[in-house]
């Protein structure tokens, strides 16, 4: 039976083994997929595991995107450009880290593509999905990409990747089509964003990328407001979806009832 992970510290938000698990019963493969909390220094031990075939695939989430790449091999194109990894697979003797987030994002954006290309966005966060969230847009034609991050340094160190993108300190909110929450405030219920959103108007978009809880303090906020918001669900299942395929050569269904499982 082969053996894959998801490996993240927090990690019990994850629904990756459920959704995963649902994949591999549904298409009737041999393998089981299971989340593990990992602090750094056990990522040797990790790799070493994947070398000698002992787990056939890992998905990375917070706070290891970025931290993983070092004890890789190498690196797809997308995380290359990035320099973002959520997904790793043994491939002839090289473990490699791949990115899905960028397809994920995008795909789970489809709907939305003619309406924020040409927009403003802004992004809280430099974490290690926000290079992924800035190349995608960048591939949906978005007019203008500002960053606001806690730690500003952080968030200039992204302007290293990616032309014309702006950066602005934590505490300001400059006017914006679509905000994204890349950040992990709203992992916990209690959560919240400190910034003020009282004067952004209405019939803009909020988006989290955390998935669960299904609606953060921050999405919250913009329904009160008079917006439009969407959680990460789509964008969480989608890179999956890109992952499962890459370690299984097998495309998942995603359908109304894969929803529901989720959503039990």
């Amino acid at each position: 039976m082969k053996k894959y992970l998801v490996i993240g510290n927090p990690i019990e938000h994850s629904l990756s083994p459920m959704l995963h698990n649902y994949w591999i019963k549904e298409n009737k493969i041999n393998a089981i997929y299971k989340k593990q909390k990992l602090n750094l220094n056990e990522i040797d031990d990790l790799i070493l595991k994947i070398k000698k075939n002992e787990i056939h695939g890992i998905n990375v989430t917070v706070p290891y995107k970025k931290k993983i790449i070092p004890f890789l091999d190498k690196l797809s194109l997308d995380a290359q450009n990035t320099m973002s990894v959520n997904t790793i697979s043994l491939d002839i003797n090289k473990i490699t880290g791949h990115n899905t987030d960028i397809d994920g994002f995008e795909t789970s954006m489809s709907n939305l593509k003619p309406h924020i290309s040409n927009k403003k966005v802004l992004i809280l966060g430099a974490g290690g999905v926000v290079s992924s969230i800035i190349y995608a847009l960048k591939k949906m034609k978005v007019f203008e990409i500002t960053i606001t991050n806690r730690t500003k340094e952080k968030a200039d160190e992204l302007k290293k990747f990616f032309k014309n993108l702006k950066v602005v300190e934590w505490g300001s909110v400059p006017e914006f089509d679509m905000i994204i929450n890349a950040t992990s405030i709203g992992l916990n219920k209690d959560d919240r964003i400190n910034l003020d959103f009282s004067k952004v108007g209405k019939g803009k978009l909020f988006y989290d990328v955390i998935y669960n809880p299904a609606e953060t303090n921050f999405l919250k906020t913009g329904r009160e407001l008079g917006n439009k918001t969407e959680n990460g669900k789509l964008m969480f299942i989608y890179q999956a979806f890109f992952a499962f395929n890459l370690w299984h050569e097998v495309q998942p269904k995603i359908n109304n009832e894969v929803m529901r499982f989720l959503d039990q």
